[in-house]
């Protein structure tokens, strides 16, 4: 028999990994944007995603709209527990948009644009990294409704993760300016690239290590058999991808870095999923708990099916017109 939740599970774990590896890189590249030359750099690094940054925040839409359609009790608990985080979020997000658009239009202020692109960014960054650590922390539930205060998200550990996100987000950026630029903007993203990969490498390594005594299960699920024979592979592959990562930046490869930090993010997702499943709000609601009733799922999932391969379409056509080096030209 097909278990539906499982399947919405899967399909909000899809967009959310979407959503972080496409918004993920042009979110990267604000918060790398103070350190580009103003001028001629700084602008091929916005035109790189002028044609797909707003397309790609399609999958926040998605992510979130399932989040609130499939697994209801979810939404209502994680929300409030993280209302601070989600705020600011949105504020980075809007701010970074009109920045992104005004840049162009009023150059006389296009140091305020600047900064207000960068600031939106790194805000936006900080805010979903931080939420993720709210989330693996634990949110205390009671009665089927958050129940802690407004300041229950901020920890050392929540501040560690948001950390790694801005980090994991700029090693994403970086090599995707390896990929779309060439001649010195190309050799400072590479140099970018390099920095943000050993960053990312550290904090990734620390958060991983916190978890193993955030939360006594999690730490079961990791060291314990059978669960570590099913779980060992994650941090091996992660390991070898790491080590291609560093020799593709260093050895002059182009598109190729780029694909092997999606690939690191790719398996920090499994690592997630490893680490909470089944639960969708730790310590106490699994999947199953949080479900829409089986009649919504199926409705539902009905119209996934027919605006997911429209969203993947347009966005691999948009990838695919505007491929190849950027030049000096804006999109605007």
């Amino acid at each position: 028999m097909i278990d539906l939740t499982v399947i919405w599970a899967f399909v909000i774990a899809f967009a959310v990994f979407a959503y972080v590896v496409m918004d993920g890189f042009d979110l990267g590249i604000g918060v790398l944007f103070p350190t580009f030359e103003v001028g001629p750099e700084r602008d091929r690094a916005m035109n790189s995603i002028a044609p797909v940054w707003d397309g790609n925040e399609t999958w926040l839409v998605l992510g979130g709209g399932g989040l609130f359609a499939a697994f209801p009790l979810a939404y209502a608990v994680v929300l409030p527990a993280t209302y601070p985080l989600i705020i600011a979020m949105l504020l980075g997000l809007v701010f970074r948009g009109v920045a992104f658009e005004y840049r162009w239009r009023d150059p006389a202020h296009r140091q305020f644009w600047d900064l207000a692109f960068s600031g939106g960014s790194l805000v936006a960054a900080l805010a979903q990294g931080m939420t993720l650590g709210a989330l693996l922390q634990g949110i205390t539930v009671v009665d089927r409704a958050y129940a802690g205060s407004w300041w229950d998200w901020l920890t050392p550990y929540t501040l560690l993760t948001g950390l790694g996100t801005v980090a994991g987000y700029a090693l994403l950026g970086a090599t995707w300016l390896v990929w779309k630029l060439d001649g010195e903007a190309q050799a400072h993203a590479r140099k970018l690239a390099l920095r943000a990969f050993w960053a990312t490498g550290a904090l990734m390594a620390l958060v991983s290590l916190y978890n193993l005594g955030l939360r006594p299960e999690y730490a079961e699920r990791w060291l314990s058999a059978p669960e570590l024979y099913y779980a060992a592979p994650v941090p091996l592959l992660t390991a070898v991808l790491a080590l291609a990562l560093y020799r593709s930046l260093t050895r002059g490869g182009e598109s190729r870095p780029f694909w092997l930090a999606l690939g690191l993010f790719l398996l920090g997702m499994a690592g997630l999923g490893v680490t909470i499943w089944p639960n969708v709000v730790p310590p106490s609601l699994t999947i199953w708990d949080a479900a829409a009733p089986e009649r919504s799922q199926v409705f539902m999932l009905i119209g996934v099916a027919i605006t997911m391969p429209l969203i993947l379409a347009y966005t691999g056509w948009a990838y695919w017109v505007f491929r190849g080096k950027t030049g000096h030209e804006g999109y605007h």
